[in-house]
This record gives structure tokens, sequence and C-alpha cells, in this order.
């Protein structure tokens, strides 16, 4: 998201917003909202409405849809593929951030590559932004775990081979591989709901603590995308249109300009991508390119990605005082639990700026923009 406030503004109130947020979005293992219920017949809404149900309840605006990957809503979603333990996983736990690399982080834009595109996006040197990073929870896990058994089975019925059991499958026509992208499907949806109610309640936050309404704070949002999903595209595979399913794991779409599946407001500047970083160094805003329709299937990276194993990084932070490091180069931190910020130290992911510089000049994304972080809640 973009607001209407800048740098200065924030860190006048920094460890106050960083804190209201900390209470308004729960995080942390198992984290859930008490204030909201999910009946089965709901729930199964969320799992075919996505972010469009948040919407409707609320959450949000419908301007928000135009700006999240297919409106926020993967077609097709069928919760009957969906476990009653995956169900009852997800019930308690829609609007709440997790565990892990989760994160809603409040930063600032330190850094303009492209003037014009970045005007387009609404963003501007030393305007504050704010990123969300979370998923589809319990559920989403559930119905990985129950599908991998579907998949190992199929795997041996179709006779594949496979060089590590992690890479089970299944053809995409097959009942089983029908039955997994529904399932996904409602996964997706999941997640695109659980953003859209969290972006709601940092507005919320944000009008509390800056005393000020939606007009004024401009708490806009620039772009959600995916980066665990398979999804039904059309590319171009030796000179011929072809109906693919793209796997994007740990990956995003980075579709050019002009594509007809990105709003109409960046048709001229290419789909927004988000790349985070970690939580001491930067983040950034860039754009897809043409060469990524020809060398990547449309995608980018998704994140800095990790060097250190979570038991690495808690060994590796043994001693410091992580959240006083953070805090003297600026950056307040917090965490559900220590364990989750030593898991996190910046340390453990690679330098992000050379991750982007990759993609740059590889020329399948574009650098717009370097977020700065100020304040940061983990899971």
């Amino acid at each position: 998201m973009r607001s209407g406030l800048s740098r200065t503004d924030i860190q006048g109130r920094l460890k106050e917003l960083v804190e209201a947020l900390f209470v308004n979005i729960p995080s942390g293992v198992g984290s859930h909202r008490k204030d909201l219920k999910l009946n089965r017949e709901e729930e199964r809404r969320v799992l075919k409405k996505g972010a469009r149900w948040a919407v409707e309840k609320g959450f949000g605006s419908s301007e928000d849809l135009d700006h999240i990957e297919e409106h926020g809503c993967i077609e097709g979603g069928n919760p009957d593929r969906i476990s009653e333990k995956a169900m009852e996983r997800g019930k308690a736990q829609l609007g709440t951030l997790g565990s892990g690399n989760h994160f809603v982080e409040v930063g600032y834009v330190a850094e303009v590559f492209d003037e014009d595109i970045a005007r387009a996006l609404g963003l501007s040197k030393d305007q504050a932004t704010v990123i969300v990073h979370t998923g589809s929870r319990g559920l989403g896990h559930q119905v990985c775990d129950d599908y991998i058994r579907v998949m190992l089975d199929a795997a041996r019925k179709y006779q594949i081979e496979l060089p590590d059991t992690q890479l089970c499958c299944a053809p995409v026509s097959s009942p089983e591989g029908q039955g997994y992208l529904e399932a996904m499907a409602c996964a997706a949806n999941f997640a695109f709901t659980n953003r859209q109610m969290i972006t709601h309640w940092v507005r919320e936050t944000f009008e509390q603590v800056f005393k000020k309404g939606p007009k004024d704070l401009k708490l806009d949002l620039i772009y959600d995308v995916c980066h665990n999903i398979a999804k039904i595209e059309t590319h171009t595979v030796d000179g011929k249109k072809r109906k693919l399913c793209i796997h994007r794991k740990g990956a995003t779409r980075a579709f050019p300009p002009n594509h007809p599946d990105i709003p109409s407001d960046y048709q001229s500047t290419g789909q927004p991508v988000l790349i985070p970083g970690d939580m001491g160094r930067c983040s950034y805003v860039l754009v897809g390119a043409e060469r990524a329709m020809e060398e990547t299937f449309g995608s980018t990276c998704h994140g800095a990605g990790r060097v250190m194993s979570r038991h690495q990084a808690i060994r590796a932070a043994k001693g410091r005082a992580i959240v006083r490091e953070l805090e003297d180069k600026g950056i307040i931190v917090k965490g559900a639990s220590r364990g989750t910020i030593l898991e996190e130290i910046p340390d453990a992911y690679k330098d992000v700026n050379d991750v982007v510089n990759v993609v740059h000049h590889a020329g399948i994304s574009r650098k717009v923009a370097k977020l700065v972080p100020m304040g940061v809640i983990k899971g």
C-alpha cells in the first residue's frame, strides 16, 4: 500500500503505530481473532469468493479488488475438495498474520529508479508505505499435506518416475490433478481474503494512531500478488500459443505492459511486482517486463531467499540483542515470540539488492522503487 503520509509523519508515532498494529492484527503460531467466528457455510463462501467476500462484509472497497491478482478470486474453487481438518484449521485463522516469515512492514520510499512509472503507481520519495506478507495459514498447509498423499498415489498410478518424492504429481487433466486445482483455488481465495482483511485493519490502525480519516491517509492498494500457486495461462512456445499450467513456487507473476490480465491503470507500466527483502535492509517495487514472457513464462523472483535455516539463524543470533540492533538502525520490530525474531534476522537472508539487480538486468522485471523498513510486526 502507498499512503498520504511521509517518512517524518511516521517516525514521530512509530512505536505507537507498531504496538497498535501488533494488537489489532493477530500474529504467531495458532493465532486467531476472537471477534470473528466463521460458521461452515460462511467459510465455504470465503473459499469460493475470495477477497470479494471480505469487501462485501465491509473489509475494504471494490477499488481494492481491481488491484489484486485475478481480482482476488481464483475461479473454480470447490470447497467439497477441502478436508474436514483443513476447514477446521482455517475457521479460526482468517484475518491473522501467522508465523515464520510473515509480516506487516511500515516503510518509506528511499529511492526511485523510474520517475514515470513510480508516478503511475502513486509512489514518490520519502512517502510512507505498507507491505503485508501472509497467505492461507493452516488451511493452505493442510491442503498441501492432504494432496501430497493423493499425488504420491497418483504418481504410482500413472507410472511417473520421481527423482524426489517432494516432486510428486499427477497429469493436470486427471481426476487427481483437477481435484487439486479446485482445492488449491480455495486455498488461494482464503489467502486473498486474509490479506484483504489485514489490509482493512492496517487502515483502521493508522486512523486510530494518526487521528485522520481515509481521505487524508490515502492508504491505497498498489497491488496484491501470489507467490506459491499454479495458474492456467496462455503462453507462446515454439511460436505457437499454448494453454499451460504455470507453477510459481517462491516466484511471482511479472506480466509486461499491455497484457490483458493486468489492471487498466497499469497497462502502460506493466504489472507491479513486490520483492520483500528482510526486516533490516529493504524491499523493492518493480514492474513486469516483456522478456519475462519470452524467458520465464511471465515470472520473476519473489523475495531475497534464505541463506540460513531457521536453526542456523537462531545459533547465529545467540548472545545478540537483535531488537536493539534494529532499533539502533531506526527500525522498531515487534514479534509474537523472541524465537521468531531470531529466526528472521537479516543475516539469514541474501541481500535483496543483489537479487533484484539480477532480475532487473536480465530484463524480466524493472526496478521502480526501493522501500526501507521503519517498523515491522512479525508472526
